[in-house]
């Protein structure tokens, strides 16, 4: 079932790519609030519906006044005053761009155009002037027009949406979402109104926001914008199942942009399912291969699923064939991990490098680069690269793991292939010494000593046999009274130590008692039971 409802987004959203318009949606959209999406509708209605087209031409205007494209802007402006049907709120689109390099210019249109006897009893007309002032900033000049159009109509919804925007725009968000629900108040099915009440509460009080919304949902259930702004609103609050849901259903509005669907596969992708965002991220490859968004979610989501030869191809088009990435450090442990994985660990460790770079607050990266130093069995530059993570630790940090994993780098130095002898004396009492550490800090815990013994069964020679024995009994101590299997190993390593120890003593009886406790454990220990019969011999040979 899940499947065939992933086919069906998958359908819908290769649909979404081409965007066609339906009976004036672009109009209906930019005034709820959407200009990105009524941007391409607009764009499409302005060769299939004359009738409209000098009001298309004005909201299209105002768009890429938005988007600073001025050149554009004043194009679309012109073009909405020539021809039948001309609509003279373009003159004030036009006064708008001049409001900042000529202020003066800007309102003699302005007032010229109000003068007009479609314009001077229509509040829409001192609305757009008033919106005009706000786009440039001019707080009073937009409360001038604003009032001036309340004197034709007070109780008006997008005069109360003006209102709102102008205390937004002030930074009030009480006093604007006021206005907002003053404009529901006035027009239940005002749009604009629930969206911009709902942004403007989105980082200040998400359960407003999100009732304001379900409001708008259950005032009319296909306006499926509204989902978009649940799912945006839940993905701001990395609330990523939730979107999921909303994104899943805003998808079968067949009006999502490139952007909308990269923030779909993203929430699916940090909601955890990871092979549905692959396959999300790779559809939209089919559409937009240079997409920086999908080829990253690619390579993340084949890290996360072990697959990693094709993480490294994504890698590869993110970094090297994607238009303008914006490389985070994820992307550089991402495709550092996925090389780790093929152990290319030169590679891998240069990746690292470039994330610590990035963000040297993120001192892991070292620990990270230092394990892959001793996966590659570099133990001397495993150990510079750990003491470097180690210096840059808080006190507080420092704490017993991270004795343990340094004096193991130390202890796995010592034991490499054909090191001096000199060099592995030295490295198992550096370990040595750090594993004492581990004792200090946890002294019940009976890791630390078992790790002196290791340390000290490699320092051990025929002249100074038996250095291990104090820290196998101190583990044995600490191990046997706890009576759960998962120490029988530890148990029988101790017994087994302490076993030869009292054998090469000649305490035979001593020595048994060892023997006898990995017997306990597992009866049928060949070890165990050749030194039992070997000890048994020489008892009786004693006697």
């Amino acid at each position: 079932m899940k499947r065939i409802f992933l086919s069906l987004i998958l359908i819908l959203l290769v649909a979404s790519f081409t965007v066609q318009a339906r009976g004036g949606q672009g109009i209906s959209y930019y005034k709820a609030g959407f200009p990105d999406v009524a941007k391409p509708l607009l764009l499409s209605e302005l060769t299939t519906d004359p009738t409209t087209s000098s009001e298309t031409c004005y909201y299209l205007g105002k768009i890429y006044f938005g988007e600073n494209k001025t050149d554009s802007s004043t194009y679309y402006f012109n073009k909405g005053l020539t021809g039948e049907g001309a609509n003279a709120l373009n003159s004030i689109g036009l006064a708008m761009l001049k409001i900042k390099s000529n202020p003066k210019a800007a309102e003699q249109e302005i007032q010229s155009t109000l003068k007009l006897p479609v314009a001077k009893k229509n509040p829409d007309f001192y609305i757009a002037a008033a919106e005009s002032y706000l786009a440039n900033g001019q707080f009073d000049d937009a409360i001038n027009y604003r009032e001036k159009a309340k004197n034709i109509k007070v109780k008006y919804a997008p005069l109360a949406v003006l209102s709102g925007d102008i205390e937004l725009a002030k930074k009030d968000v009480g006093a604007a979402c006021s206005n907002y629900e003053m404009a529901i108040l006035y027009d239940a099915n005002c749009k604009e109104a629930y969206i911009k009440y709902a942004r403007a509460y989105r980082g200040v009080n998400s359960p407003l926001a999100i009732s304001k919304l379900n409001e708008l949902k259950a005032k009319e259930p296909s306006f499926l914008l509204a989902d978009r702004e649940l799912g945006d609103l839940y993905y701001s609050n990395n609330e990523f199942k939730q979107a999921t849901e909303y994104y899943d259903n805003y998808l079968k509005s067949g009006n999502t942009s490139v952007a909308d669907f990269t923030k779909y596969a993203s929430s699916v992708f940090y909601s955890g399912d990871f092979n549905k965002s692959l396959e999300v991220a790779q559809l939209g490859l089919q559409k937009s291969p240079r997409n920086p968004v999908f080829n990253r979610l690619a390579m993340y989501n084949c890290v996360s699923l072990q697959k990693y030869d094709d993480a490294l191809k994504y890698a590869d088009a993110f970094f090297n064939k994607s238009d303008n990435p914006e490389i985070s450090y994820y992307d550089y442990t991402y495709y550092g991990n996925a090389l780790r994985a093929k152990k290319q660990y030169d590679l891998a460790i240069e990746q690292f490098k470039k994330a610590y770079d990035l963000d040297n607050k993120q001192i892991g990266f070292i620990k990270d680069i230092s394990d892959m130093y001793a996966e590659k069995l570099d133990y001397n530059n495993a150990i510079i690269t750990y003491n470097k993570y180690v210096s840059l630790l808080t006190e507080d940090k420092i704490n017993a793991d991270v004795y343990l994993d340094l004096g193991k780098l130390y202890y796995n130095y010592a034991n490499a292939e054909k090191i001096d002898a000199t060099l592995k004396r030295n490295n198992l009492l550096k370990a040595d010494t750090l594993f004492a550490k581990v004792v200090t800090l946890e002294p019940t815990v009976y890791r630390g000593s078992r790790w002196r013994a290791l340390a000290n069964f490699g320092l051990e020679t025929e002249t100074n046999f038996g250095l291990a024995k104090p820290y196998y009994e101190q583990t044995l101590a600490i191990v046997e009274p706890k009576a759960d299997v998962r120490y029988n190993s530890i148990i029988i390593e101790c017994s087994r130590y302490l076993g030869y120890y009292y054998f090469q003593k000649k305490d035979y009886v001593q020595s048994k008692v060892y023997w006898n406790k990995i017997l306990a454990i597992n009866p049928a220990d060949e070890v165990a039971l050749r030194a039992i019969d070997g000890l048994d011999k020489s008892i009786k040979g004693k006697k």
